[in-house]
């Protein structure tokens, strides 16, 4: 039977609970257990594919092609975990499913209540997940923030899970924020407060991880304990990292959170192999080289809408090239109005155009895409940046001035990209291509060389627009090269420019996929290119 570990978290969100939660899953998992990740979130989105990154940062896309929470990414990239789509529990998914059942007869004409039926279904998912994934421990993180109105049902299953599992079967790990004020004091009291709130929700933490600037002195941490009423080797300190969130396992491991982790799951016979993490803080911390990629995207973009992204170059910098990375953002906006846009690229060694919807911004995606084939800079297209190349193909070298997609315009004479019903030879409507699918890729092509001459491949996919294939033939005479395809629709799935020392565009998102120790095979080609154009 698995072991459960809820992490939560007070005072504020943003904490990085998240990572938190992956960081205690890659320690478990360093111990020797096979581990189960979920996330609950509290918003009423069914899923995350309407919401804007804005707002909640990328949608992190499952291999079984859910479209979920970023730290779903994070899950992933920490451990060796394989999430899917019930790993994220959405109240909108716990909401939709009760009131199916009670539209179907199923609660034999009872009131259906937030109590039992609401908390009864979130629990029935985490128990399901821990028994269909045969893992020795499942970390659920609840999102939001413990006193907001949307955490209660969440909350009181955890509540409810304690107390049915008992002792050493289940652990509560709380994530709060020691904030530091004018004159560099600590203040506890937020904390102590964050407390009572769960206190009151009838859960009391086994475990405190306190956010904070600096290290807790002794003297905070009794505080603490005393007035949160738990033991003093049971509060730990999450600080700020120097470089990288990957130092976090080890920032937990060597204050001790996994041995006491273990201690409290009955597990203590169990040791923490950490050298995989070490091995990687060494090369990060020694870096031989630097490289400098221009990552150009919507007007004032956060990190966290490219969350994916910015790993996968950092993985790839890092892992195989023993390389600092650099990312330089530039405003897609901003290049449309430039008189001359060589100035925002100065410097940078690569430049990658990861995937965008909408038309805001575009003549300035083109712009940066146009620059990097002309001036010979090497170039990664994902998605809408694999799409753009044909567009630029067709516009600045074929003479199709109005060449475009039919996402941006309908009545183009030369639609390069459109939905697949709009092309000859597809007769049903569009859905999503979500997930992973099955490519073919052509050999001899610079792609085949980055995958190791594999001619079939499986990558994870969020689109819904493509290349129209009748063009296929103008774009390889003028140096624009179909390099592999979908199974088995044959639709165009990756471009590389044919005279250019890198110039790649994929519709698949191998983002997905990387993970710090594994580095995605196109990414590590990318910073290659890269760091010899610094040279």
């Amino acid at each position: 039977m698995s072991k459960y570990i809820f992490v939560a978290s007070g005072v504020c969100s943003t904490l990085g609970k998240g990572v938190a939660s992956a960081s205690i899953g890659s320690l478990l998992e360093c111990s020797g257990l096979k581990v189960a990740m979920m996330k609950c979130d509290p918003y009423i989105n069914v899923d995350a594919g309407n919401i804007s990154p804005y707002q909640h940062g990328e949608v992190y896309v499952t291999e079984d092609g859910a479209e979920t929470d970023l730290d779903l990414g994070n899950f992933s990239r920490f451990t060796s975990v394989k999430v899917q789509d019930d790993d994220c529990i959405t109240i909108g998914k716990v909401y939709d499913s009760v009131i199916k059942n009670e539209r179907a007869g199923r609660y034999n004409g009872r009131t259906v209540q937030v109590i039992p039926h609401i908390t009864d279904e979130i629990k029935r998912r985490i128990i399901t997940q821990g028994t269909r994934s045969g893992a020795d421990v499942v970390i659920v993180e609840i999102g939001g923030t413990v006193g907001d109105i949307e955490a209660i049902p969440y909350l009181e299953a955890a509540r409810q899970l304690i107390r049915e599992l008992g002792k050493n079967e289940v652990l509560s790990i709380y994530l709060t924020l020691v904030p530091v004020i004018t004159g560099g004091e600590l203040k506890s009291k937020p904390t102590q407060n964050a407390v009572k709130l769960l206190q009151e929700a009838g859960i009391r933490p086994d475990i405190l991880i306190c956010r904070c600037e600096t290290e807790l002195d002794e003297g905070l941490r009794k505080k603490l304990a005393m007035f949160c009423n738990v033991s003093i080797s049971s509060v730990f300190t999450s600080t700020d990292f120097e470089k990288s969130i990957y130092e976090l396992p080890i920032l937990f491991h060597n204050q001790g959170l996994d041995k006491k982790i273990l201690d409290k799951l009955g597990l203590s016979e169990r040791t923490t192999d950490v050298s995989e993490w070490t091995a990687f803080l060494e090369k990060l911390n020694n870096p031989s080289k630097k490289v400098c990629i221009a990552m150009v995207g919507k007007k004032d973009y956060l990190d966290n809408c490219f969350k994916s992204v910015r790993e996968s170059l950092f993985h790839a910098a890092v892992t195989a090239h023993n390389a600092e990375l650099f990312i330089k953002k530039i405003d897609a906006e901003t290049l449309e109005r430039a008189e001359n846009i060589a100035p925002y690229f100065e410097g940078a060694d690569g430049i990658i155009v990861p995937g965008n919807y909408g038309q805001r911004g575009f003549l300035g995606l083109l712009r940066a895409v146009q620059f990097a084939r002309e001036k010979n800079v090497p170039y990664f297209g994902i998605d809408l940046g694999m799409q753009l190349m044909a567009i630029e193909t067709a516009r600045n070298i074929v003479g199709w001035e109005d060449a475009d997609s039919t996402e941006f315009i309908r009545n183009s004479s030369h639609s390069v990209i459109s939905l697949p019903e709009e092309q000859t030879g597809f007769q049903s409507a569009t859905v999503m291509k979500l997930g992973a699918e099955p490519l073919t890729i052509l050999g001899g092509t610079k792609l085949s060389a980055i995958y190791g001459g594999q001619e079939h491949i499986s990558e994870r996919h969020r689109s819904k627009y493509t290349f129209d294939r009748k063009y296929a033939k103008d774009m390889a005479e003028n140096g624009l090269v179909s390099s592999a395809f979908a199974i088995p629709d044959k639709q165009t799935e990756a471009f590389e420019w044919q005279n250019h020392p890198w110039g790649i565009g994929v519709q698949y998102h191998p983002e997905f996929v990387s993970r710090p120790s594994k580095p995605h095979p196109l990414f590590v080609s990318f910073i290659g290119a890269a760091i010899l154009n610094h040279k």
